[in-house]
């Protein structure tokens, strides 16, 4: 397990350090935002299988443990690595092709994704899914796993997320990447990040995290403080 994963807890529901919750539109529950791929789906063996079949396919040669290391950007971001410029579109339109019947099955639901998605039903709220990944493959995800948001908002990345998040009033946003963290900022809601992707409690830290924690396990309890 990557060092990084081993960080030290969040705060307590009870440290001073956790703010009151801003209410929801309507005096309704809160409105939480989470980030798909390595915060509540461990994609990587996914894409890694799409990566490789592109790989094969094109003869290029794409370094898929360093791709899937990475998760966050978009598609056409991390493909301008590997293809030049002409040849991303069609590279990215033939992933997305193979994507279904080779990155959904392998893929997991990362520790507590299930339980936090019902934490916020539990406390009469609405979840959003809002993601990099087109809506189609995120719904393919959910379902195939059987995780249950309100809302799948898909092809947004960094401060993009922003507006989605905003026009959805959520209070909260859940990610496991520095932009997840941004596109809370952009919103104006609380940025909760897990340290379960690519980037170190430090770095989530660094880029205005409100809260770091080491996975999703702890953030039921976390949202029942912050709900109170």
């Amino acid at each position: 397990m990557p060092e990084h994963l081993t960080s030290p807890a969040a705060p307590a529901p009870s440290d001073p350090a956790v703010p009151a919750a801003r209410p929801a539109p309507g005096g309704a529950g809160p409105v939480v935002g989470f980030d798909l791929d390595m915060t509540l789906v461990d994609s990587r063996p996914g894409i890694g299988a799409a990566y490789r079949v592109l790989a094969a396919e094109t003869g290029v040669p794409i370094d898929v443990d360093l791709v899937v290391s990475r998760l966050g950007p978009p598609l056409e971001t991390e493909l301008a690595s590997w293809f030049p410029a002409d040849q991303v579109p069609a590279a990215a339109a033939r992933y997305r092709e193979v994507y279904p019947s080779t990155a959904i099955a392998p893929s997991l639901a990362l520790p507590g994704a299930a339980a936090a998605l019902e934490a916020v039903r539990a406390h009469g709220g609405r979840s959003l899914v809002v993601t990099a990944k087109n809506e189609e493959h995120a719904r393919l995800h959910l379902d195939h796993l059987g995780l249950r948001a309100d809302l799948v908002v898909g092809s947004l990345w960094a401060e993009a997320k922003g507006g989605a998040l905003r026009a959805q009033g959520a209070t909260v946003y859940v990610g496991d990447h520095t932009g997840d963290v941004r596109g809370a900022r952009a919103a104006g809601a609380f940025s909760v990040a897990v340290a379960t992707g690519g980037c170190t409690p430090d770095e989530l830290r660094a880029a205005g995290a409100d809260l770091v924690l080491p996975d999703l396990a702890a953030f039921p309890a976390w949202l029942a403080e912050f709900t109170h």
